[in-house]
């Protein structure tokens, strides 16, 4: 068999590329970087929890030094990155007013700096929930350094600043991050109340337009989803409706249970069971559960030596 050349091979390769503009960026800004963002996300957890991640441990008299060197790292670090994002969908070839650019990605980034206090207390009213949640849990110390979905959560806390002060991709770059390690995914545009808990993560979905209010708790396998896509004449998926049901505070979820439609509300103490199928509001203090299916146990056949 003959090798076609390699000169034929890149031909057809790059005139893949003008066939479908859709899936290159060819004399466009290059796009930030995950690796970056991911490293500065680890930066960011060490200023939310001082002393628990890092390489130095930290005292009183090292702390407000330390602290200030954490500061301006992350802050050159952030502009960076964020200054990226911007170019990225702007569709910037080649910035023709980059001091622009440098000042609105300074802007975000200072205003982000000044929410860490209060994420700061978003998380350990989390952290509190699920100690208090888990009796497996030994202390919050735990918690903060164990818990695949107190991780979860922290990085939708982050995200979804981001997200609120329109910084482009980042936000879905970290959740998806947080997704891919913890196996929970919540969208960063998703309103989550006070004490969070979500036990165990894995296979957790929370969609953009959900509203979930304070002191819930969420088991692993829960699906917070959407019932189904409005559509234009075209048969474009609409932007921008209500999606994804609203869960009141004290609502409790249990394994595997889904909740579908931008119209479903849980009513406030609501308690559903696992494995529920749930499209339809429920109203307060109601307790809502699958009928227990039938267990059948039969003998085995015993087979025979041939």
């Amino acid at each position: 068999m003959n090798r076609p050349s390699l000169g034929k091979l890149v031909d057809d390769i790059v005139a893949s590329y003008a066939a479908d503009k859709r899936t290159h960026r060819i004399g466009h800004q290059f796009l930030p970087s995950r690796a970056r963002m991911v490293q500065t996300l680890e930066g960011i957890r060490q200023l939310l929890f001082p002393g628990f991640f890092g390489h130095k441990e930290l005292t009183e008299s090292n702390l407000r030094p330390s602290i200030e060197h954490l500061v301006a790292s992350l802050r050159e670090d952030l502009e960076e990155e964020i200054n990226a994002c911007l170019c990225t969908t702007r569709q910037c070839t080649l910035c023709r007013t980059p001091e622009k650019c440098d000042l609105q990605a300074q802007d975000l980034t200072q205003k982000f700096l000044e929410r860490v206090p209060a994420i700061r207390e978003l998380l350990a009213l989390d952290a509190q929930a699920a100690y208090d949640g888990d009796p497996a849990a030994k202390s919050i110390e735990e918690i903060i350094y164990c818990y695949p979905g107190f991780y979860a959560i922290s990085v939708y806390r982050v995200a979804h600043e981001f997200l609120t002060l329109d910084v482009p991709l980042m936000p879905r770059i970290l959740s998806e991050h947080a997704h891919s390690v913890t196996g929970c995914d919540i969208h960063p545009g998703a309103r989550v109340g006070r004490s969070f808990f979500v036990d165990h993560a894995t296979g957790v979905v929370i969609g953009e337009t959900t509203e979930i209010g304070d002191n819930v708790k969420i088991y692993q396998g829960v699906t917070l989803g959407a019932r189904s896509f409005p559509k234009d004449e075209r048969g474009k998926v609409i932007k921008g409706h209500k999606r994804h049901p609203t869960l009141m505070d004290n609502v409790t979820v249990y394994p595997n249970a889904t909740i579908l439609g931008g119209q479903t509300v849980i009513g406030a103490g609501v308690t559903v069971g696992a494995n529920a199928f749930i499209t339809e509001s429920i109203e307060p203090d109601a307790l809502v559960r699958q009928e227990t299916p039938r267990l059948e146990v039969l003998k085995k056949r015993r087979r025979v030596a041939p």
